[in-house]
């Protein structure tokens, strides 16, 4: 077991109203039958939200996302999974909260954008 699988689990079990709201659209392949999971092992990272086969990561970022030492590690970290191939989208909670519907959207667009390099990957990662 990685030595973050139990503080995953732990912020599952404790997730946001704005991850439980967009949790409510992204679980059972709701958006273009892609699955997501949720507080993903990533590496050395937890990230919100993960579509292993579109390699897409979903981050809702709330007021701990706001001080320039947070921001640069959520940079450096979004470094290092766009250097693992995937693809990083965030929300602020208040865009969750005033505007799911659009949230959705946004990331079925970016789920379309990417479905040509799944295809061509051959393979889905989450099996």
């Amino acid at each position: 077991m990685h030595r973050l699988t139990p503080i995953a689990r732990k912020l599952r079990r404790e997730a946001t109203l704005a991850e439980r709201r967009l949790w409510s659209v992204l679980k059972n392949r709701q958006i273009s039958d892609f699955r997501f999971r949720r507080q993903v092992v990533l590496d050395e990272f937890i990230a919100d939200f993960a579509c292993l086969e579109a390699r897409l990561v979903i981050e809702v970022d709330g007021a701990t996302h706001s001080t320039e030492a947070e921001l640069g590690r959520d940079e450096r970290r979004d470094l290092r999974l766009r250097s693992m191939g995937y693809e990083i989208l965030r929300f602020r909670n208040q865009e969750v909260y005033e505007n799911l519907e659009g949230v959705a959207e946004t990331i079925r667009l970016k789920l379309a954008e990417l479905r040509p390099r799944i295809e061509a990957d051959g393979h889905a990662y989450d099996t």
